[in-house]
């Protein structure tokens, strides 16, 4: 049986570039925001970490050489996890084979050839969010089964909520969710609309949130590479608190530039590249 991490304590890796760079970072089970000029290694460190972890989690044995990371608990061997960025390149010329159903898709949808980064991630978690919505589904079923209306109602108050918070973030554009639709689809000012069809912000907040939602309270691990990149300075302030709103056990892992993103008091889990560097 597969043994999920609740969060990662550490990371360490022997040397960030050629040999230079001892990293050693140790990690808050909750928020922690790596922090520094261009160029020394924030986003070097996220990805080596996500690139030594296999698709499924596994690790120590998909981990990078020279990159390991301590987990809670230590004798844990598979952690769920996530790397949200903030490109939002056209990715047309960059698909592979098996990306072809999912370019076909997005053509269908959008009207258009190909897509873009953002793009794909939404049409995935359309599929994850169907998913959650199924597994909701049957467990409010058997809760009203046994006669627990309480906890059945309980049980869909998660999604309600996410709903109610994409519709505050996007009130100014006039957008709201289509509550009587499994997918997310919006409308504005009687016009329907796709996911896809939102701006690049609407749509990185759209993943993150999401991205965590999707995950049911599960202990989740979720990278972020300056995701405030596209985000309107209000959503930024915002950010984190709505994260561990939607999903208490997530364990955010974030890279920024932004002094707004720690605005809500996450002032004391910033850290400097500088301070978990041993040259």
């Amino acid at each position: 049986m597969q043994k999920f991490a609740n969060y990662i304590k550490k990371i360490e890796i022997d040397s960030l570039w050629s040999g230079k760079k001892h990293i050693v970072w140790e990690l808050d089970p909750k928020v922690n925001i790596l922090s520094g000029i261009n160029g020394v290694g924030k986003s070097t460190i996220l990805n080596k970490v996500v690139k030594g972890l296999s698709a499924g989690g596994e690790f120590p044995s998909h981990m990078l050489k020279g990159v390991r990371i301590d987990v809670e608990p230590d004798d844990a061997r598979w952690i769920r996890y996530d790397l949200i960025r903030s490109l939002d390149s056209n990715i047309t010329a960059s698909f592979s084979d098996s990306d072809s159903s999912i370019r076909q898709a997005l053509t269908a949808l959008n009207g258009i050839a190909g897509g873009s980064q953002l793009d794909i991630q939404l049409y995935q978690l359309q599929r994850k969010y169907l998913d959650y919505q199924v597994n909701i589904g049957n467990r409010i079923i058997d809760q009203l089964q046994q006669g627990n209306m309480d906890a059945a109602q309980q049980l869909s108050q998660k999604k309600k909520r996410f709903q109610d918070i994409v519709d505050e973030l996007f009130t100014d554009t006039g957008k709201h969710i289509i509550r009587t639709e499994n997918e997310i689809r919006f409308t504005q000012i009687g016009e329907q609309l796709m996911p896809y069809q939102l701006s690049s912000g609407e749509k990185q907040m759209l993943i993150i949130l999401l991205t965590v939602l999707v995950e049911d309270d599960q202990p989740y691990v979720l990278f972020m590479d300056e995701p405030e990149v596209s985000l309107h300075i209000e959503w930024q302030k915002r950010l984190i608190d709505l994260c561990l709103e939607l999903n208490p056990n997530v364990q955010i892992i974030l890279t920024t530039h932004s002094p707004a993103v720690v605005m809500n008091g996450w002032m004391d889990h910033v850290t400097e590249v500088s301070d978990i560097t041993v040259v």
